[in-house]
């Protein structure tokens, strides 16, 4: 067996400790499959007194990443102290210039600086690893740059961020807000104390991007992603759905169109029977529909500790049999510039919710406005509250009503001039809720 290799990990938190327990748990199976041992000889991190679950008193013990990059000895550098810029990004430079291979959980820093990171591991013969930067522990990074390489990939679309899965569980589960889901997810540490990088969408727009590229050949571009997010979500939509025969879930969705990538992330009605809508609480699920395979759905944990570390480990045994694949599915040089595609038009239609005036003319000037913008109307709902005490700003007779549309096939561009249209001219207490409808297998 050929010398055993040499693994240094940079950043000991909840996802780091997990990675050291693994490997010294697993390492005698990781050895027999990949024909080579392997063994972590350094670590970095600030605290050298914490107790992490493992005694690290063998290993190099290096409180700068950059400088353990730069001088350890060692023939992968583990990645997993988070951040797009920073120590982070330094550290994997510096260990990708010196040709150390590298794995790393970081889809921030991939999102940002995946292309020149690809070159660099290139230009140096190293490999750029990153399978738990996107669902935790699916392996859907292996999926995209080794199984379906055979495939021309239509489509991908997936819940991507468990936080936001868990609330809309919640939501639907329980018929609770918004706001207390949330709160009960940061109780429970399924979200930050600050969960605005999950709520508003970015962390899945950062993970579609780089599955954008490994699926599509492009560059990676997360700038170029429609984004919105689930914290307009009420329970009025979550019940409207189910009767409908829908449930939302926040889908990160990336096309391939005549006319570039369309990627976009936001809240959507899937149909029930769909495969995507059985996914709750924190679970991540992708789906790729390949031309020769067609559809296929990978569903596991998409966060924690060990889940990520089962993938950081995947990572390193590729390296250590010997795989060498291009980091992005294909040389970086072979990468295509993204061009991106305007929203098309969606096969499912939109669900508007609207808070409409109780008088005269109003259903009217809705039915009107849609018309004149080309939508056709499948359905027009009104549920009256009569319980519900009006607001003093309003008569009995003008109270706003729930107004629930669902619309045939049309364009996003249609449906906003529609719906601007209506707010002007005065039917409506508030901007409409829309969400898209998918049509899913």
């Amino acid at each position: 067996m050929a010398e055993a290799l040499k693994i240094g990990v940079a950043g000991l938190g909840t996802v780091g400790a997990s990675v050291v327990q693994l490997l010294e748990k697993h390492k005698g199976q990781i050895s027999r499959k990949s024909a080579r041992a392997v063994a972590i000889t350094a670590v970095s991190a600030r605290n050298k007194s914490r107790d992490r679950g493992f005694d690290a008193s063998g290993f190099d013990w290096f409180t700068d990443p950059v400088v353990m990059a730069s001088e350890a000895d060692i023939d992968i550098f583990v990645e997993l102290i988070g951040g797009d810029n920073g120590a982070a990004e330094q550290s994997v430079r510096a260990a990708l210039k010196r040709g150390i291979h590298v794995v790393t959980a970081n889809k921030a820093l991939l999102a940002r600086h995946g292309v020149e990171l690809a070159r660099l591991a290139e230009e140096n013969n190293a490999c750029l690893n990153y399978e738990a930067a996107v669902a935790g522990g699916i392996p859907i990074v292996k999926t995209l740059r080794e199984s379906m390489s055979g495939n021309e990939i239509g489509r991908i679309y997936g819940i991507l961020n468990g936080t936001c899965n868990y609330i809309l569980t919640r939501m639907e589960a329980e018929g609770i807000s918004f706001d207390d889901c949330l709160a009960d997810a940061q109780r429970l540490g399924y979200a930050e104390a600050d969960p605005t990088f999950d709520i508003e969408g970015n962390d899945t727009a950062h993970k579609l991007a780089i599955l954008s590229s490994l699926a599509f050949g492009t560059e990676i571009s997360s700038d170029d992603i429609y984004l919105e997010g689930i914290t307009s979500i009420t329970t009025a939509d979550i019940q409207a759905a189910d009767e409908l025969g829908y449930r939302i879930k926040l889908l990160g969705i990336a096309l391939r169109t005549d006319t570039g990538i369309e990627q976009r992330v936001h809240p959507t009605m899937v149909p029930k029977a769909s495969a995507i809508a059985r996914i709750d609480g924190v679970l991540n699920a992708v789906a790729v529909d390949g031309d020769f395979v067609g559809e296929i759905v990978l569903v596991g944990p998409g966060a924690g500790g060990n889940a990520t570390a089962s993938s950081v480990v995947a990572d390193i045994a590729d390296i250590a049999r010997g795989d060498e694949t291009p980091a992005l599915g294909m040389p970086a040089v072979d990468l295509k510039p993204y061009t991106r595609a305007g929203m098309r038009l969606h096969e499912g239609g939109y669900y508007i919710r609207l808070s409409v005036y109780d008088r005269p003319g109003a259903f009217a000037e809705i039915a009107r406005c849609m018309g004149e913008a080309g939508i056709s109307l499948e359905s027009i709902v009104q549920k009256r509250h009569p319980g519900i005490e009006a607001p003093e700003r309003y008569t009995g007779s003008e109270r706003p009503q729930p107004v629930t549309l669902i619309t045939y096939e049309t364009t996003e561009v249609a449906i906003k001039e529609a719906l601007e249209t209506i707010m002007s001219k005065g039917v409506v207490s508030e901007r409409p809720q829309m969400i898209r409808i998918e049509k899913l297998n």
